[in-house]
């Protein structure tokens, strides 16, 4: 149980087969108390419920600042703390370089890069005032090989400055016990993926994971209870790969 008693929240969290879901899931298995937060409340709260009673679900639009404080208050007020938060939410499009249009960037940039700041500056005041906390946010190998299969520049280029802020918010808050770090997942089958890897697509893939097969969002879950609970207590500003070896750096 290596998350007794803590109050985690994870932003992007009510797909079924997504990263933040199985992430909420396993914190839950762990003793922690779960705030679900995505833009569709029904959705959120039947993800909580679906977990278990003691969990709550909240509408969030993580692009506006004024609705991820106003999701903070609502954790607060219903558990009391913030021990820990999971900057999950994320959308992606596969769009080559001459084609993203403003309103293609700034869709996908808002969402992966405003949002962390945003619900992390939501979180932050009550982690300093409770002595401490910790901060995961999720990235992509894409940011780091200029490019996934699922995701173009402007995705690449959002994940990159998700790790740029992570380091430097894990450099300003250590001070305060409140660590920060990163992950960057590889080709995880998730609702994003399902369906549109052929076959040939698949073996071709394949062929640059040294680990032969495809990641499960258990696979990037168990990486982000590692991150919040006390098994990392001395890692902050870090990144973790969870991509089978799709990137070796």
């Amino acid at each position: 149980m290596l998350l007794q008693g803590r109050i985690c929240a994870v932003t992007g969290a009510a797909s079924e087969r997504g990263l933040g879901r199985a992430t909420a899931r396993l914190f839950a298995e762990h003793g922690a108390k779960v705030a679900i937060l995505d833009l569709d409340e029904n959705a959120a709260k039947a993800a909580a419920a679906a977990i278990g009673p003691e969990h709550r679900g909240y509408a969030c639009n993580v692009t506006d600042k004024a609705a991820c404080l106003a999701a903070a208050e609502r954790i607060l007020a219903d558990f009391g703390r913030i021990d820990v938060l999971v900057n999950n939410a994320g959308i992606t499009q596969p769009i080559k370089t001459l084609d993203i249009t403003p309103e293609n960037y700034e869709a996908v940039t808002d969402v992966s890069l405003r949002g962390t700041l945003y619900m992390s500056q939501a979180a932050i005041p009550a982690m300093q005032k409770a002595g401490g906390g910790a901060i995961v946010c999720m990235s992509s190998v894409s940011a780091q090989r200029g490019g996934g299969v699922f995701g173009g520049p402007h995705y690449s280029a959002a994940k990159a400055g998700v790790l740029g802020l992570a380091r430097a918010m894990a450099r300003e808050l250590g001070p305060s016990g409140i660590r920060v770090n990163s992950i960057t997942p590889g080709l995880i089958q998730t609702d994003i993926t399902q369906g549109k890897l052929s076959p040939e697509m698949k073996a071709e893939i394949l062929k640059g994971i040294p680990l032969n097969r495809l990641g499960d969002a258990i696979d990037v879950a168990r990486i982000c209870l590692f991150l919040a609970s006390d098994l990392s207590s001395y890692v902050t500003g870090a990144t973790i790969d969870v991509n089978g070896g799709m990137l070796i750096h």
